[in-house]
């Protein structure tokens, strides 16, 4: 396979310093939706892998999760609101097409020196954000990015469409992007820094297909097709997912992309110690780590309790990974975003050292109140 086009990440050496996640309290069960579709939870487990998945109270957008992660990711991180230069937040689920849910996030966090700007790039946002974040302090450009994955999915999903409910859930994830081995709070890296040993990121591969927009889409609500009645009527102000395309869309694009950044990086397949891909479909994800020849083990999934949850999967998984003692330092770890646009992208980096700030709280947050464990505790369903 060739290598060509972006060589590794260059410049400052760049890490993830601080994870933060949050989901809301909701549950909804495939039982749950076995009552209003016509579907059960056999069927659903069968073919997506999912069992239940969080859906947020009434009122509650996703800059209002995505506030809550990021908070907990500074805090891992061990360094100020004010600290921070550039907050991106990567969601398919904007509070509004303008301004930048990013902005919001920003202002509440506390972070009133960063700029802010959304990534619009499907499922795959997470790493595009994550991409430009690393650019940015790689190039000196910024100290310290924080980078948010933020969806309240549930306000876009037809829920009389058996094809796409089934999948989607809510959440957020937040990590902090700073110089490998700058203190809690610093940010800046001298070039006398000693790095060895303290991980970083590698280097990505970003793609897209336009060819591929009418697979995974939002029809109206833009420019093309703007908002009317006879719009609203046709439903056309929900996401409509061509399935089978994208199935085939997304088991081709992983191991192709996966292969890239390897290659560019200079690294093999069997040196992965993670693969924490985008949580799609588990059938996805085991045929693409098939074709991939990894072992099942070294893969993270966290969609049998949240479902599909977009721009959050990504973070979600590494704070479930971190939890569950599978993130050690030194460890290679794959990430592979893959979505609307078409669009995929990949990370290779060496896991560092986190909850500099604090020790890591674990899973993802719960609730309103930003406190608990996502685990449920029995009995307890809305």
């Amino acid at each position: 396979m060739s290598a060509s086009g972006p060589a590794p990440l260059s410049g400052r050496p760049v890490t993830i310093t601080g994870l933060g996640a949050h989901v809301p309290a909701k549950v909804v069960t495939n039982d749950d939706l076995a009552k209003v579709l016509d579907t059960s939870d056999e069927w659903i487990r069968q073919r997506t892998g999912i069992r239940e998945r969080r859906v947020a109270e009434a009122g509650l957008s996703s800059s209002d999760l995505g506030i809550t992660a990021a908070r907990e990711a500074l805090a891992d991180a061990g360094v100020s609101a004010s600290s921070i230069d550039l907050v991106i937040t990567a969601t398919i689920s904007p509070d509004r097409m303008m301004p930048a849910t990013a902005a919001r996030i920003a202002h509440d966090c506390g972070c009133g020196n960063a700029g802010a700007y959304d990534v619009s790039a499907g499922c795959t946002g997470f790493v595009y954000a994550l991409a430009m974040a690393a650019g940015a302090v790689a190039s000196g450009l910024h100290n310290q990015v924080l980078v948010v994955g933020a969806e309240t999915i549930s306000r876009i999903i037809d829920w009389e469409d058996r094809s796409t409910a089934i999948l989607f859930g809510d959440g957020a994830g937040a990590v902090v992007v700073s110089v490998c081995g700058s203190s809690p709070g610093f940010g800046v890296a001298h070039s006398s820094l000693d790095t060895r040993g303290s991980g970083g990121i590698l280097g990505f591969d970003l793609g897209g297909d336009g060819a591929g927009e009418e697979l995974l889409l939002i029809p109206a609500g833009g420019s093309r097709l703007p908002a009317s009645c006879a719009t609203v009527e046709a439903r056309q102000h929900f996401m409509k997912m061509n399935g089978r395309e994208v199935y085939k869309f997304a088991t081709r694009v992983i191991a192709q992309s996966a292969g890239r950044v390897l290659e560019r990086c200079g690294r093999e397949m069997d040196e992965i110690d993670l693969f924490v891909p985008h949580q799609a479909n588990l059938r996805i994800i085991d045929a693409a780590v098939e074709k991939l020849g990894m072992a099942k083990e070294k893969v993270y999934t966290n969609l049998q309790e949240y479902g599909n949850t977009s721009c959050a999967s990504i973070p979600l998984c590494l704070c479930g990974a971190r939890a569950e003692g599978r993130l050690h330092q030194g460890d290679l770890i794959l990430l592979m975003g893959f979505g609307a646009g078409l669009t995929w992208g990949s990370c290779l980096m060496e896991w560092g050292q986190t909850g500099m700030g604090r020790a890591g709280r674990g899973h993802a947050s719960e609730g309103e109140g930003g406190a608990g464990n996502t685990r449920a505790a029995d009995g307890r369903r809305d």
